[in-house]
């Protein structure tokens, strides 16, 4: 995820697992280890030092991580002065299961202690130390930071943590509470950002709309919003990862007339029956889900609308599949994605009765996906013959 930033120094190799926040963390140990003279390479064979940023999430994201730090650990079979370093939510939830498995690994950092990687690289520790304090950190424009995304695009982490009690979610545990960051810092970097050829500001947070409340003063989504178009040199704002109950009138009235707000939102909804919404401890149920979308369809009818949606969840029955079938075919998503629950320890629904087996949980999510695969197919047929603006930064890896 990285590229050449300096030409001296040691050779460092960061691996960023999991979600855009993590890369946000990614990102400011890059900028931190720029100081320290490290010069960031794509060959973790030639590096001094690997990085594996991990996710802690669920189930399949652990087991990448795992799978991460056992391949890049056999790299110290040909290079044994090599440091591996694992970082991230991983570390921060099982520091002391990690450091006992892990003996490849020469020290592991959490989540709040992450900016101190340069010292860390360059200090004296015992082979596998932990470094995972929690101190409710959250970082800042002051902090050097290089962007991975692409050229003119970034991510812009306007809080950290999570006020939210869901059933099936560990992030809480893992990130702490919701901790927002002073609307002029987050200016500040935007400027920077901005200065540096950013032309697309993607905000993210675990909740943007609950941006703020932890200040208790005038903190809010939309004043942070007002602020930030009036940046020159930044076109557009994608605000990601919001809430459908915290969607207020003034939000969605300055969404759809501020031409630097793209129409697009990520709602996550998870699930559309009511009785497995009030089990997963989600503030709003399916008549509420309707009446916000046909809200924002309303407002906004070019609205383009990501959602996210969970089957196998503890108790669910083929009536609440039915259900989530119904209202995914009758809302009709731009994108969707569908993921199978994971039964993560520490967590509320872990502690549930009648556990659903994979093999129905996979089954569900097949016939999700399929509803969603026609639905896609819809959408993609009506933007042909259509011209839109669009930013160029090259070649997809994907498509080269």
């Amino acid at each position: 995820m990285a590229q050449d930033q300096v030409t001296n120094g040691k050779k460092v190799h960061m691996i960023s697992l999991g979600c855009s926040r993590n890369r946000v963390d990614a990102e400011v140990m890059l900028g931190t280890l720029g100081l320290k003279g490290y010069r960031v390479i794509e060959e973790p064979k030639d590096a001094d030092a690997i990085i594996i940023n991990t996710c802690g999430f669920i189930g399949s994201a652990k087991e990448e991580s795992i799978e991460t730090i056992l391949s890049c650990g056999s790299l110290k079979e040909h290079n044994p002065k090599l440091k591996l370093v694992v970082t991230g939510c991983l570390t921060q939830r099982y520091k002391s299961q990690l450091a006992k498995g892990l003996p490849e690994v020469d020290f592991f950092v959490g989540t709040d202690e992450f900016p101190r990687i340069g010292e860390l690289l360059e200090g004296e520790h015992k082979p596998g130390e932990i470094f995972a304090k929690r101190s409710h950190y959250i970082y800042n424009a002051n902090i050097p930071r290089i962007n991975t995304l692409y050229p003119h695009s970034a991510y812009v982490k306007v809080a950290e943590g999570c006020e939210h009690q869901c059933s099936f979610c560990i992030i809480p545990a893992i990130r702490g509470k919701l901790r927002s960051r002073p609307i002029d810092n987050i200016i500040q970097e935007v400027e920077k950002l901005a200065e540096n050829g950013v032309k697309e500001i993607n905000l993210i947070a675990q909740d943007l709309a609950a941006y703020g409340r932890d200040l208790k003063n005038d903190t809010s989504l939309l004043a942070l919003l007002k602020a930030l178009v009036k940046i020159d040199g930044i076109h557009w704002i994608r605000p990601l990862y919001i809430y459908p109950e915290n969607i207020s009138d003034e939000f969605l009235e300055f969404l759809a007339t501020e031409p630097k707000l793209l129409k697009y939102l990520d709602i996550p909804v998870q699930h559309a029956s009511d009785s497995i919404l009030k089990s997963m401890r989600r503030e709003i149920n399916r008549e509420g889900l309707n009446k916000i979308f046909a809200k924002l369809r309303t407002r906004i009818p070019d609205l383009a609308i990501r959602t996210s949606v969970m089957v196998g969840y503890p108790g669910e029955t083929e009536d609440d599949f039915r259900q989530l079938k119904e209202f995914v075919a009758e809302q009709k998503f731009t994108h969707l994605g569908c993921f199978t629950y994971s039964k993560e320890e520490g967590t509320l629904a872990a502690r549930l009765k009648d556990q659903v087996d994979e093999a129905t949980a996979l089954r569900r999510q097949e016939e999700i996906m399929l509803i969603q695969q026609s639905i896609s197919r819809d959408f993609l047929a009506g933007y042909v013959g259509k011209e839109f603006p669009i930013i160029v930064d090259g070649v997809s890896e994907e498509s080269d």
